[in-house]
């Protein structure tokens, strides 16, 4: 696992493709990390993406291709992301997940993060708008 870079914007914005139906393109990830998020990126399976303001840190987004998933990728990931989110000084860590992704919903649980909200009609979809878990995790235990 190692950070990457804005150069490394296209090979991310391949692997969210790979990832969701409505990715974020290479211009997007691009300027994200230009502005002071950080991503972490594995073996060019998986990477996270997260901004971290002050004491609080906040998953941007989470891609692993398909053919990588379920073998402990997207675990490392975030719990790399929850480590460097403290040492730049983080005291918690945050996201939002739609309430329809058990998959996601399933490794945020298992990494530590909790509910602490819903945010109503949160991502737009054709089919109808979803609604968004807000977790958190405490980064000081």
């Amino acid at each position: 696992m190692r950070a990457a870079e804005a150069s490394d914007a296209a090979a991310l914005a391949a692997l969210h493709r790979a990832a969701f139906p409505s990715p974020w393109s290479e211009a997007e990830l691009a300027d994200l990390m230009q502005d002071g998020a950080f991503a972490l990126v594995e073996d060019g399976q998986g990477f996270i993406l997260c901004r971290t303001v002050l004491d609080e840190a906040e998953i941007l987004t989470v891609a692993v291709d398909p053919a990588a998933r379920r073998l402990g990728l997207g675990r490392r990931l975030v719990l790399a992301a929850a480590g460097r989110a403290r040492k730049d000084g983080a005291a918690s860590f945050f996201l939002e997940v739609a309430v329809d992704n058990l998959a996601a919903i399933g490794l945020y649980e298992t990494t530590d993060f909790a509910q602490v909200g819903l945010r109503r009609g949160y991502y737009r979809r054709p089919d109808g708008d979803v609604d968004a878990l807000v977790m958190r995790r405490d980064l000081n235990t």
